[in-house]
This record gives structure tokens, sequence and C-alpha cells, in this order.
């Protein structure tokens, strides 16, 4: 093998390893799905089995089925019309993103955290907030 070819496969390899590495810091993409969809019940399978939500008046930990039911309230009352992740990133075991989402009735920010249960990235915490402060 010539060094050309040598170095053409570790580069590919290189490459490779990078763009794998990228995609273990992307949350799922079913979660960004699910919040333009605005469908509580496609988010609530990311959910841990407690999370934290912010949402305009509300902030507790809530169970899950709970946490779905405020997110579905929410919904209805503001019809998503899209969402796109902004920001994006990981620390340790940890995901989280931070996106715009846009609504008949207005704009909000979302951000988002997940963290390792048994392997699988979970929904911890959810905040929703207006995107003029109110």
């Amino acid at each position: 093998m010539d060094l050309k070819n040598l170095a053409l496969i570790l580069l590919l390899a290189l490459l490779c390893y990078n763009i794998q590495g990228q995609d273990q810091q992307r949350i799922p993409q079913g979660i960004s799905v699910a919040i333009k969809a605005g469908n509580a019940a496609e988010m609530a399978k990311y959910m841990n089995s407690t999370v934290e939500l912010l949402l305009l008046d509300k902030e507790d930990f809530y169970k899950k089925n709970v946490a779905e039911a405020i997110l579905k309230d929410f919904f209805n009352t503001y019809q998503t019309k899209d969402f796109v992740i902004r920001h994006q990133g990981a620390k340790n075991e940890a995901r989280y993103a931070i996106g715009n989402l846009k609504t008949e009735k207005g704009d909000f920010r979302v951000y988002f955290l997940l963290k390792k249960v048994d392997q699988e990235l979970l929904i911890h915490t959810i905040r929703i907030e207006s995107e003029d402060g109110n």
C-alpha cells in the first residue's frame, strides 16, 4: 500500500470518527418532531419518570403522566407552527438543546436537558418561556 492510499484511509477514518462523535452529542430527533407537531404523548416517550417542568406559570417536578397532561394543555392552547433547535451540546452523560417554538399565539424559547438512565437518554428538564420575557 502506498503512502497516498494510507493517508486517504486515515483521513476517512478520522472523518467517520468525528461524525460519530457529533451524533453522540445530538438529542434524539423524535423530541424535535414531537415539539414541532405539538404532540405531548410523543414527547412523553422521551421523559424520565419525574420531570422538572418550567412552563409559563407552572414550575415544579411532575410525574411523567402529569407533565404530559400539562404539555398537552399548552399545545392545545398554543397551536404549534414550527420548532427549530438553535443550539445543542453535551457534557459528561447529559445532553441539552435550546430551540425556538413558533405558535399561533406567540414565540417561545424551549430548553430541555436529557440524562442517561439505564443507557437511555431521557428528558429530565423542560423549560418553555415566552420570547418576549412574559
